[in-house]
C-alpha cells in the first residue's frame, strides 16, 4: 500500500467533502478500488468507518458556524439509521450464504448508486446554470411540526438509509437532495445539515460494517490522516468559494468512474 499517496489523495477528498458537502465515499471507495486495487467489500466498509471521522469532523465545525438544521438531521436520523443497519443485513446474508459473490454484487451496487445521485445532481445543476427562468414543479414541503411531514421524512430516512448501509454511498449527495428538495434549506445551511446528518448515519453504519469482517484498519488510518485536515480546510472556506464550476468538474469525474465501475464486472 502507497502509504504517503493514499493519505495525499484523501486530504484533497477531504477538502471537496468540506467544501460541497458531495459524499467522500463516490470519490474514495472507487479510489481504493481502481488505484489501490483493493477488492469492493474491503474498500466499502474500510471506507464507511474512514468516512465516519472526516464527517464528525465536519459536522463540529459547521455546528460551530451554526450552518446545522438540527430538526431535519434529527427526524432524517431516526429513519435512515435503521435503514443502513438493515442494508449491512443484507450484505451478511449475501455473504454468509455465498450464493452471489460479495465484490461483484459490490461494483453493481456502487457504480448504480454513483450513477444515478450524479445524474440527478448533474441535471439540477445544468437546469440552475444554462436555464435559470426553467421552473421545475416543487416538491412538496415537509413540515417537521406535523406528524406527516415526520413520517415522510422518516420514511425517506430509511430508504436511503438501506442504500448508504449496502454500498456507503449517497451519506452526502442523495441526501442533499432530499435537503434542497423537500427542505428549501439555504445554501449556508445546506452543507452543514447534510454533514452532520451523514455524521450520524456512517458513525452506526460503520459499527455495522465492522461486524461484517472486512474492515482494513491500513487503509482507514491513512484516509484519517489525509481526509481529516482536509474536511477541515474546505469548511472553512466553504462560504467563498464558488460551488457550482467545482460541483460540475466533480460530477463529470463521478459519471465515468461510475461507468467503469459497471463495466468492471
Amino acid at each position: 500500500m502507497h502509504y504517503l499517496l493514499l493519505p495525499f489523495l484523501s486530504f484533497f477528498v477531504g477538502i471537496i467533502v468540506g467544501l460541497t458537502g458531495i459524499g467522500g465515499a463516490s470519490l474514495i471507495t472507487p479510489m481504493l478500488i481502481f488505484v489501490f486495487q483493493v477488492p469492493p467489500s474491503i474498500a466499502v466498509s474500510s471506507d464507511v468507518v474512514a468516512a465516519t471521522l472526516m464527517k464528525i469532523v465536519g459536522s463540529v465545525k459547521h455546528w460551530e458556524q451554526k450552518t446545522v438544521d438540527t430538526e431535519v438531521v434529527k427526524w432524517l436520523a431516526f429513519g435512515s439509521v435503521p435503514g443502513s443497519l438493515f442494508g449491512v443485513g443484507i450484505l451478511h446474508l449475501i455473504k454468509r450464504t455465498g450464493e452471489y459473490n460479495l465484490d461483484n454484487v459490490l461494483l453493481r451496487l456502487l457504480g448504480g448508486m454513483i450513477l444515478l445521485v450524479t445524474v440527478l445532481a448533474l441535471v439540477q445543476l445544468l437546469l440552475l446554470t444554462f436555464f435559470p427562468q426553467f421552473s421545475l414543479p416543487k416538491l412538496p414541503k415537509l413540515d417537521l411540526e406535523t406528524s406527516l411531514g415526520r413520517f415522510l421524512t422518516i420514511t425517506l430516512g430509511a430508504i436511503l438509509g438501506c442504500l448508504v448501509g449496502l454500498t456507503s454511498v449517497s451519506s452526502g449527495s442523495m441526501f442533499a437532495l432530499v435537503l434542497i428538495g423537500f427542505f428549501r434549506l439555504d445554501a449556508r445551511k445546506l452543507v452543514g445539515t447534510d454533514i452532520s446528518h451523514a455524521a450520524i448515519l456512517l458513525l452506526f453504519t460503520a459499527l455495522a460494517h465492522l461486524s461484517l469482517g472486512t474492515v482494513d484498519w491500513s487503509l482507514v488510518l491513512p484516509i484519517w490522516l489525509g481526509s481529516v485536515p482536509g474536511v477541515l480546510l474546505g469548511a472553512k472556506i466553504c462560504q467563498v468559494a464558488p460551488q457550482r464550476p467545482l460541483r460540475f468538474i466533480i460530477y463529470t469525474i463521478l459519471m465515468m468512474v461510475s461507468w467503469k465501475l459497471v463495466h468492471q464486472v
